[in-house]
């Protein structure tokens, strides 16, 4: 796995200050800070996999890629926001912020199976998620980093399916019903802190004394990030994560999963608008 593109490949000077959206710069801001946090994931992920040599090598890889797109969104970001302090901020998050036991060699998905695929599903995500921000942004240099991002995100997708069909080919197969239960597992901590005080320690945090208030911030990403999703972004990212539980893409489990997850993110950016309308 190579690095096909570097911050010199983006057109900087492309860019547009008057199609900057302020709700998606304070998102981008955070997301920034997340994909900048890659090296607690490589030091976790290598304890995890410290007997597999070749699987650690191409996490380092994974982990140098996975900072390039915080510095990437980090740029864009102080570029449409001169006052944006991206080193002040991820210090303020890394800080404060903890949620990976960097000191255990233990997997927290119990197996080193459950580990590669609740990576396969995080992918899955992110690859929707950068290419909603690319179909979302009107401002091209946003649109090309969006781009390149959800590209890289469906490469890593496949390097850690890769590694679980290796397992697998040697050790008993994860079953169908234990993958479901890691993707509802890591599908809900995607309402644990991490989004939302990475939301805090850009945009709120480096302006004063305010104390991180999760439900507000949580909200605020929320309102950001949650509403730029369409159904065909959805639907790729359900379809990923069926195929990696074991089902095909035209399986009526999966032709349901799709519906269903385009359903339930229609009715979460109803909730959010209602709760910003009341707020």
């Amino acid at each position: 796995m190579s690095q096909n593109w570097t911050l010199d490949d983006i057109e900087w000077g492309d860019f547009r200050p008057d199609l900057v959206d302020d709700e998606m710069l304070a998102v981008v801001k955070a997301a920034a800070l997340v994909e900048a946090n890659a090296p607690d994931y490589v030091t976790y992920l290598c304890n995890v996999f410290k007997d597999d040599p070749a699987l650690c090598d191409a996490i380092r890889v994974w982990g140098r890629e996975e900072e390039q797109h915080g510095a990437a969104l980090a740029q864009w970001a102080a570029t449409a926001d001169p006052d944006f302090d991206f080193d002040e901020a991820l210090r303020i998050f890394r800080s404060d912020y903890e949620q990976l036991p960097l000191d255990s060699d233990e997997s927290i998905r119990g197996s080193l199976m459950g580990e590669l695929f609740a990576r396969c599903v995080v992918e899955s995500g992110t690859t929707s998620f950068y290419a909603a921000m690319k179909d979302k942004t009107n401002e091209p240099v946003l649109k090309q980093i969006a781009h390149n991002i959800s590209a890289d995100e469906v490469k890593h997708y496949k390097l850690f399916r890769r590694h679980l069909s290796a397992y697998e080919a040697s050790q008993p197969k994860l079953s169908k019903l234990a993958r479901c239960r890691i993707l509802s597992d890591r599908v809900s901590e995607r309402n644990d802190d991490e989004f939302g005080f990475a939301y805090y320690a850009a945009n709120i945090a480096p302006h004063g004394d305010t104390p991180y208030d999760r439900d507000y911030c949580m909200l605020a990403y929320e309102l950001g990030s949650v509403g730029i999703y369409k159904q065909p972004h959805l639907e790729k990212a359900a379809r990923m994560m069926m195929m990696a539980v074991g089902f095909k893409t035209n399986s009526l489990v999966s032709r349901t999963a799709t519906k269903l997850a385009w359903w339930m993110v229609q009715r979460r950016q109803r909730h959010i608008n209602q709760l910003a309308a009341t707020a």
